[in-house]
C-alpha cells in the first residue's frame, strides 16, 4: 500500500526562493512506487495544491485535507521542504502535531529553539570538544551599548540576525566603525541580533540524520569561497564557492567532527535531517560550533544530495529512509 505524503514547500520569507528548488530535487526523487506525492504550496496568499491539469485546490486547514473533483484527500505524513518560517520555526510543527499528522523534521520545539542562534549555542554549550565563538546579544527597542560591545569583542565580528537563514541580513565587520550599520542591516531581518567574534579557521558542513534507527553522520564538505564569507550569493549561485566533499581531513579528525555532531544532534532531540556548520581553527584544531539548520536545502547544488551521493547513497533511497524513520 502506497504512503500518501504532502510535500510542502514555499514558505512566508525571502527563503521561499529556495525552498521550491528543493522541493523539485525532492519530488524528482521520492519513489513513485511506495509514495503518492502531492506537492502542496504555502504562502502568504493561502495553502494550494496545483495539479498539472486544472485549477489550484485550496487545503482544508480543519484537517490539512484536499478536495479532488468530489474525492477528499487526506495525508499519512507531511515531508517539510519550508526553509525559514513557518516551516522551519516549529509553527507548522506545533500544527500537524494538533492534528496527529507525522513530518519530516524535528519537533515544534526543537524547531522553535533552533532558529535561534543565541539559544542554540547556549544549549550545545558543554558538549565535550565543542567551542562557541564569544558573543553579545542585543534586541531591537531595549537599551544596548555598542561602546561596551567593541571593548568586549575582538574584531572581525559577524554580525547576524538571531533567527533566519541562507544568510540573508548578515555582515562581516572589519572596522568597528562599521558595526552600527551592520547591525541595522540585520535588524531590519529580525529583532534579535548576535555580534559574534570571527574565528580564523577552515569553515565545513555536514549532514547527521536517523536511518534505520542509526544517528548516520554524512561526509563532511569544505566550503572555501573568495569572498568574505559564505553569504547568500555563494551559497546559491554556482561557482561562487568551492565545496570540496568529502573534505580533504585526517582520519582522527572526522572521527572527532562525527562524535561532536552525534552530540549536538542528541542534545537538541533532533529528527530527520539536519545540517551543522562549523569552523576548525588552525591545522585542524578546535571544534567551533556556528549553527544548525533543521530543514537543510535540498536544491541540486545543495550540500544534504552531495553528502548522500559521497556516501553512496541513491537520494531515492535516502529520501525513503527518512519517510520511514520519521512518518513510519
Amino acid at each position: 500500500m502506497k504512503k500518501v505524503i504532502a510535500l510542502l514547500t514555499g514558505g512566508t520569507t525571502g527563503e521561499w526562493v529556495i525552498s521550491v528548488k528543493s522541493a523539485a530535487t525532492i519530488a524528482q526523487n521520492l519513489d513513485t512506487n511506495k509514495f503518492d506525492v502531492y506537492k502542496i504550496m504555502l504562502t502568504q496568499q493561502g495553502w494550494f495544491y496545483e495539479p498539472a491539469d486544472s485549477v489550484k485546490v485550496e487545503v482544508d486547514r480543519n484537517d490539512f485535507s484536499i478536495n479532488l473533483k468530489g474525492r477528499k484527500i487526506t495525508f499519512d505524513g507531511v515531508f517539510i521542504a519550508i526553509h525559514g518560517a513557518p516551516g522551519e520555526d516549529g509553527k507548522l510543527q506545533g500544527y500537524f502535531d494538533m492534528l496527529g499528522l507525522p513530518y519530516t523534521t524535528c519537533d515544534a520545539l526543537t524547531s522553535a529553539v533552533t532558529m535561534n542562534k543565541g539559544y542554540t549555542k547556549a544549549i550545545v554549550n558543554g558538549i565535550d570538544q565543542l567551542h562557541i565563538a564569544k558573543s553579545a546579544q542585543i534586541f531591537k527597542g531595549t537599551e544596548y551599548s555598542l561602546e561596551q560591545i567593541k571593548k568586549d569583542l575582538k574584531t572581525p565580528y559577524f554580525v547576524k540576525p538571531n533567527n533566519g537563514g541562507s544568510s540573508i541580513g548578515m555582515t562581516k565587520v572589519n572596522h568597528v566603525s562599521d558595526l552600527q550599520l551592520a547591525v541595522d542591516k540585520a535588524f531590519k531581518e529580525d529583532d534579535q541580533v548576535l555580534i559574534e567574534e570571527f574565528i580564523s579557521g577552515r569553515e565545513f558542513t555536514v549532514g547527521v540524520v536517523k536511518l534505520d534507527g542509526q544517528i548516520t553522520v554524512l561526509p563532511v564538505t569544505e566550503v572555501e569561497t573568495a569572498k568574505e564569507f559564505f553569504d547568500f550569493e555563494a551559497k546559491y549561485t554556482p561557482g561562487v564557492a568551492t565545496e570540496t566533499t568529502p573534505a580533504p581531513i585526517r582520519t582522527e579528525t572526522r572521527a572527532r567532527v562525527e562524535e561532536i555532531a552525534r552530540n549536538v544532534y542528541r542534545k537538541l532531540n533532533c529528527r530527520g535531517v539536519v545540517r551543522i556548520d562549523f569552523i576548525l581553527s588552525e591545522d585542524e584544531g578546535d571544534f567551533y560550533f556556528i549553527e544548525i539548520n533543521t530543514i537543510p536545502g535540498q536544491t541540486a547544488t545543495s550540500f544534504i544530495p552531495q553528502q548522500v551521493a559521497a556516501a553512496g547513497m541513491k537520494l531515492n533511497d535516502f529520501y525513503t529512509k527518512l519517510i520511514r524513520e520519521t512518518i513510519g
